[in-house]
This record gives structure tokens, C-alpha cells and sequence, in this order.
């Protein structure tokens, strides 16, 4: 299995993307789905909801609605541009954005369950001894949910790899610029280089088995230790 200079930069922007990816979302989703595992509010209900659309809505339906939302002539275009320096569509900060949005519910529904399953007593005796709850969330709270914390970061580090519809409606087919593996295959297979579509996707199912069991072993834990 061997792989040419544009192979390379296909995963090297794949890493980039993943790596991105799943470090914003869990900066962002850590206080947020603790909040929403403790908040009975209708608004955050809403919010739940929200985060779980893209499970559901086709990766093609949320590109077309974030090149229509963060056009060129729009405030939230123009905002864009002017922290990126990039307009949205066929840059790399365009595929970051959607991936964010196509990666959210993967990095929330196992940071929701780690949550879900912390023993609040443990906080308690945190606040008694003194201790403040922003800094008995850091100090207790994430500690001991750090296995769902892990999972969450592989799987969504994982399923950002393997993104497709979001990034080409997005960010096209650009070699070194937006062209991720998954387009990097489906290039190879419209160009019949079946050879060059063959390794790229041993690569990724072999990527792909590692962190499965990668998930399975951190949730197996996670479970040992509810347990307890």
C-alpha cells in the first residue's frame, strides 16, 4: 500500500480537518451538554433538539442551507470572511464550519450519557468541602467522566474522517485545499483508478476498526466504573 503526494496531502487535511473538529466541539460541547443534562427547561429542550438535526437532515440539505446562510452578501458571509479570510464556499474554513455542524450531535449524545451517569453525590461533597461549582466541575465533574469525554473526541474525530456529502457541497474537490479523503476516493472511482480508491479505503477501514475498539474499550470502562 503505497501513497503519491497527493494522497498525502488528502490525509494530511483529513488529520487537520478531524483534529480541528473535534477539539472545537468538545470546547463547546462540554459545558453545554452538561447544562442541558441538568436544565428541564423548554428552551433547552429546543436546543436539544437543534443539536440533533444533523443526525436525521442529509449532509447535502445542510451545506446547501450554510452556503445560503454564509453567502458572500450576508451579514453572516461578510462576518466570516472577515475572521477567516476565506469566503465559505471551496475553502477550508468553509468545511470546517459545516463539519462542526454535521459533527455536533456525534460529539453531544456521548458527552450527554457520561453526564448522565455521574453521581452527583460526588459534587456534593465537593461543595462542602468548599469548593466552588465551576471549580468542582473541573476538578470532579470532568475527571471522573473523562472515559465519555474520550469516546466522544475519537468518535467524533472518526466521523469527521469520514465525511462526504457536507464537505463536497461545500468545499468542491480541491486538492490540497479541500479534498478530503472520502472525495479523495470518490475521485479515484469517477476517474476509474481503482487502485489509488482501493488503498485510500483499506487506509480508512483500518482507521476505522482501531477506533472502534478504541470507543468500545473507553465505554466498557465507563460502565465498569458506574458500577462501582
Amino acid at each position: 500500500m503505497s501513497f503519491g503526494s497527493s494522497e498525502l496531502m488528502a490525509f494530511w487535511i483529513t488529520f487537520k480537518l478531524a483534529l480541528l473538529t473535534s477539539g472545537l466541539l468538545m470546547v463547546i460541547c462540554i459545558p453545554l451538554a452538561w447544562w442541558l443534562n441538568n436544565s428541564r427547561s423548554l428552551v433547552s429542550r429546543l436546543i436539544e433538539s437543534l443539536v440533533t438535526l444533523p443526525v436525521v437532515l442529509p449532509p447535502t440539505v445542510l451545506g446547501f442551507y450554510l452556503l445560503m446562510a454564509f453567502a458572500p452578501t450576508t451579514i453572516l458571509g461578510e462576518q466570516f470572511e472577515a475572521l477567516t479570510g476565506q469566503q465559505l464556499a471551496f475553502s477550508f474554513s468553509g468545511i470546517l464550519l459545516g463539519s462542526l455542524f454535521y459533527s455536533l450531535p456525534f460529539a453531544m449524545q456521548p458527552l450527554q450519557t457520561a453526564f448522565a451517569q455521574f453521581d452527583n453525590k460526588a459534587l456534593d461533597a465537593a461543595h462542602s468541602l468548599g469548593a466552588s461549582p465551576v471549580e468542582a466541575f473541573f476538578r470532579v465533574t470532568l475527571p471522573l467522566c473523562k472515559h465519555g469525554i474520550i469516546s466522544a473526541a475519537l468518535l467524533c474525530f472518526a466521523h469527521t474522517v469520514g465525511e462526504f456529502g457536507v464537505i463536497l457541497m461545500i468545499g468542491g474537490n480541491i486538492p490540497g485545499e479541500t479534498q478530503v479523503l472520502s472525495v479523495a476516493i470518490f475521485d479515484a472511482v469517477e476517474t476509474m483508478d481503482y487502485a489509488k480508491a482501493y488503498n485510500l479505503s483499506a487506509a480508512l477501514l483500518i482507521f476505522a476498526v482501531v477506533t472502534l475498539v478504541m470507543i468500545n474499550i473507553l465505554k466498557r470502562k465507563e460502565q465498569d466504573y458506574a458500577k462501582c
